[in-house]
């Protein structure tokens, strides 16, 4: 299961961010990564995620494999389409 997504906060992902997407993959059984310009992370990492330097306008894929595959890809997707709430 995988789905694209486009980075929305003016400020990309950093620390705050990337904390809360951490949290939010860290709640599902399915092992979740995110990749980016061929390199792929673990989701439930944060120094992973941020080894990315993700800016706004930056497009990710999320991608799960598991049990839970489907709303992981659904919620981390809605997180990142949110701008975070503007973190």
């Amino acid at each position: 299961m995988e789905k694209k997504v486009i980075i929305k906060n003016e400020s990309g992902i950093h620390a705050r961010p990337a904390g809360v997407f951490v949290k939010k993959a860290s709640e599902f059984k399915s092992q979740v990564e995110i990749v980016f310009n061929g390199k792929k992370v673990n989701a439930k990492s944060i120094m992973g995620l941020m080894s990315l330097g993700l800016s706004k306008g930056d497009e990710i894929t999320i991608v799960a494999n598991g049990e839970d595959a489907q709303n992981a890809v659904n919620e981390l997707a809605a997180l990142v389409e949110s701008g975070f709430g503007e973190i």
